[in-house]
């Protein structure tokens, strides 16, 4: 959405600075900070549609920024940006409560793509009629993307959010995890996608090594199976 507000920190001045430049010249209102406190003054003030985060800072750097603002509840859907590429990086980002991973260098094109696509599956837009899937305890709003617990919000991260509402339109039915990996936004690595469900389970699930409802496919991929 082009209107989106959108916070980049980044200890580096000068791509920093490209990048409050490239964002801003392709519709988005950019806010920028050095590091992981400034970056906390400016959400103490001003409200985000989502924030590019590097990872390498000095002091708390973009990993730990990210798990103190999900311990906290705060779903801010967040890019990490790192120069380290490698599978188990990006695996270790995604668990940290991130919603994409982006390896430096990368073509502004595909920031601009990343970026896009986490707004896009954003839930920011008018809310469809209310359908709702009772899991136990919990109630997934599919219209909303929310899910409940005694009618109070359960933090889910945009990735978790974007895996509960794919399986949830196919309730009972198995998808893959290519297909899910490809639908998340993370075609390059199907591995992704364990990790998200390993930690929805852990929200959702009596017993996630029992899951009752994120159920595993065998040799395809996984099912959700509402009461």
């Amino acid at each position: 959405m082009d209107d989106a507000h959108i916070l980049v920190v980044d200890d580096d001045r000068r791509l920093r600075e490209l990048l409050r430049k490239y964002l801003s010249d392709n519709g988005y209102l950019v806010a920028t900070a050095a590091d992981a406190a400034e970056a906390r003054q400016c959400m103490a003030g001003l409200a985000f549609d989502m924030m590019v985060l590097d990872v390498m800072m000095p002091g708390e750097d973009g990993m730990a920024l990210t798990r103190s603002l999900r311990a906290e509840g705060n779903g801010l859907p967040i890019l990490l940006l790192t120069a380290r590429g490698e599978v188990d990086d990006r695996i270790k980002g995604l668990e940290s409560g991130a919603d994409d991973y982006l390896s430096k260098p990368f073509e502004p094109r595909e920031l601009l793509l990343r970026v896009a696509s986490i707004l896009r599956r954003s839930p920011r837009d008018e809310p469809e009629p209310t359908r709702e899937l009772r899991l136990g305890a919990f109630v997934w709003d599919m219209g909303r993307a929310e899910l409940r617990q005694d009618d109070q919000p359960v933090h889910l991260t945009q990735a978790e959010r974007d895996l509960l509402s794919i399986l949830a339109e196919v309730s009972g039915q198995g998808v893959s995890r290519d297909d899910l990996a490809a639908r998340t936004g993370n075609s390059a690595n199907p591995r992704t996608v364990d990790v998200q469900v390993t930690r929805l389970r852990k929200k959702i699930e009596d017993d996630p090594k029992m899951p009752r409802y994120l159920q595993t496919v065998r040799g395809m991929g996984y099912m959700l199976r509402p009461d």
